[in-house]
């Protein structure tokens, strides 16, 4: 039986150049994210990160990543970036997470061997928009470049859900083939090669693209 016809939403996290930022929107990437969690390899302030929104095209979404940030730096963030999803990666609570008066994501470890429960994720998080399944282990931030065994993504989900963890174009493809995910959110992934996190790669940025693409139509 042929797969449903279905477009992977693609987003490129961890931006920190806005021509990186400019690059992804003519690529028909679906969002990019900014980096505010203190441990990232690819943090930006606020204002770094207002002037890459300024390069975004329309109708592409722009995703602010926390882990554990107090309410108040979410608040200020938020008043300076605009930012129309948020993500969190950290052990903040729905009541948390959804005082910001934006839709969420939540960030969920997959980078170890307990199964995902559905009912319990979405009962501990009944107003996320969606969730996004990592690689990194419980306590960890995201941005690991650490795939999980993409078998563990549980036929139970209900609500929309993103794989993220080790992507690269060499690997994505069979990614959205195994998993069919709504999008996948890819950072290292697309990066310059050498110790440059955040230094976005044209050329891999094109063909993650090309890739995703192409496991749509398979």
């Amino acid at each position: 039986m042929a797969p449903p016809l279905f477009r992977t939403r693609i987003k490129f996290c961890g931006m920190t150049r806005p021509g990186d930022v400019r690059l992804a929107g003519e690529l028909g990437v679906d969002a990019v994210g900014f980096v505010f969690a203190a441990r990232s390899r690819r943090l930006v302030d606020a204002d770094q990160a207002a002037a890459m929104r300024r390069a975004l095209a329309p109708m592409v979404d722009a995703v602010a990543l926390f882990m554990d940030n107090d309410g108040d730096e979410v608040r200020r963030i938020v008043a300076t970036v605009r930012p129309t999803l948020l993500q969190f990666h950290g052990e903040e609570d729905d009541a948390f997470c959804r005082r910001f008066g934006l839709p969420y994501l939540k960030a969920v470890a997959m980078g170890h061997d307990a199964p995902l429960e559905p009912l319990a994720l979405h009962a501990r998080y009944p107003t996320a928009a969606g969730f996004l399944l990592d690689g990194h282990a419980p306590g960890e931030g995201g941005g690991s470049g650490r795939v999980f065994d993409w078998t563990r993504v549980p036929a139970g989900i209900t609500k929309p859900y993103l794989v993220a963890g080790g992507l690269t174009p060499d690997n994505v493809h069979e990614a959205v083939v195994a998993t069919r995910p709504w999008g996948v959110d890819v950072a290292s992934g697309v990066e310059v090669d050498g110790d440059e996190p955040g230094i976005k790669d044209g050329a891999r940025m094109r063909r993650f693209v090309e890739e995703v693409r192409s496991a749509d139509c398979g």
